[in-house]
């Protein structure tokens, strides 16, 4: 595997390489104890969006591994292929570095990206995929639930990013997913076939949150507005009308259900603030997570 751009162009044995690995180093520096495999590496990171979790965790990670990481920040590169195409910069990058994260508004930058580059390139999101965030989430569910054959995520809000990554994570590890979401916000029909295409029938959809909550292990949300979408905001509030993953609805999902958010989350909006710092919450755990997901992959992928 030289890229990691999404998690249906990986196998099933690679992806469970990587969830192991994240164990190990997890464990590894929770004791004190360091891998600097990555000493003398060094990591561009591309950024045509702000970000938080994404930048922090794996500035931290490369270091943490020994490596460094340079940041390029929107201003810095702009939107790539505008300023210059994208094919120049992985080529030039490819030079001076030996790996490319890139956190861009479109799937086909980063597919454009791997293929000039010689380096490995990280899709640390795109508006078609997000599998870092999606991978750190079944690291979480493997360690809260103790595995995650048979399992049933429900995803409730906008068909996006981070659901169809999910979608396509349920299917190489062999759960269940469903998807809720209001008329006109749905997942596309093409990528529920593609899960459906790994593991038959693991996926479906529905316009009906209370059902789709309904023996489900983990119930999952994000924001109903992302980056790129403020113009809709009001639009956007009043379709998802009911689409809250608070107490009303949590009442229909079992009581030991955990719940997900990738974060940032809107309180009062897609979540309430009370299942936020809820029991069931997976929340901060998740966000840890990417730190020791991001980890695994970049010593997966830069080591050698």
């Amino acid at each position: 595997m030289k890229s990691f751009l999404s998690i249906l162009d990986c196998t099933t044995d690679q992806l469970n390489e990587l969830l192991v690995l994240s164990r190990e180093l997890k464990a590894l520096y929770k004791s004190g104890k360091r891998d600097v495999c990555l000493s003398g590496k060094v990591l561009a990171m591309l950024f045509e969006k702000t970000s938080l979790r994404t930048r922090v965790s794996f500035q931290v990670a490369m270091h943490d591994l020994g490596g460094m990481a340079i940041y390029m920040k929107p201003e810095d590169i702009g939107v790539i292929g505008q300023r210059e195409p994208a094919k120049d910069m992985a080529r030039v990058f490819a030079r001076y570095v030996d790996g490319i994260m890139a956190r861009t508004f479109s799937h086909e930058t980063i597919v454009e990206l791997d293929q000039w580059a010689d380096v490995p390139v990280i899709n640390a999101l795109s508006d078609w995929s997000h599998p870092c965030q999606a991978m750190a989430d079944m690291l979480t569910i493997s360690e809260q639930c103790g595995g995650l054959k048979g399992l049933k995520l429900a995803y409730i809000g906008d068909g996006n990013n981070v659901a169809r990554s999910l979608a396509f994570a349920c299917a190489r590890f062999n759960m269940k997913y469903v998807c809720a979401s209001p008329k006109g916000y749905e997942l596309d029909e093409n990528s529920l076939n593609l899960a459906n295409s790994v593991t038959a029938g693991c996926a479906a959809q529905t316009n009906d949150p209370c059902e789709a909550v309904k023996n489900a292990n983990v119930v999952y949300t994000d924001t109903w507005v992302s980056m790129g979408q403020e113009d809709e905001k009001a639009e956007r509030i009043a379709a998802f009308e009911g689409f809250s993953v608070d107490e009303k609805l949590m009442a229909n999902a079992p009581k030991d259900a955990k719940v997900m958010h990738c974060l940032p989350a809107y309180r009062g909006y897609e979540i309430s603030d009370g299942v936020v710092e809820s029991e069931n919450s997976t929340i901060f755990d998740q966000a840890e997570n990417r730190l020791h997901f991001q980890r695994a992959l970049l010593k997966y992928l830069m080591a050698n």
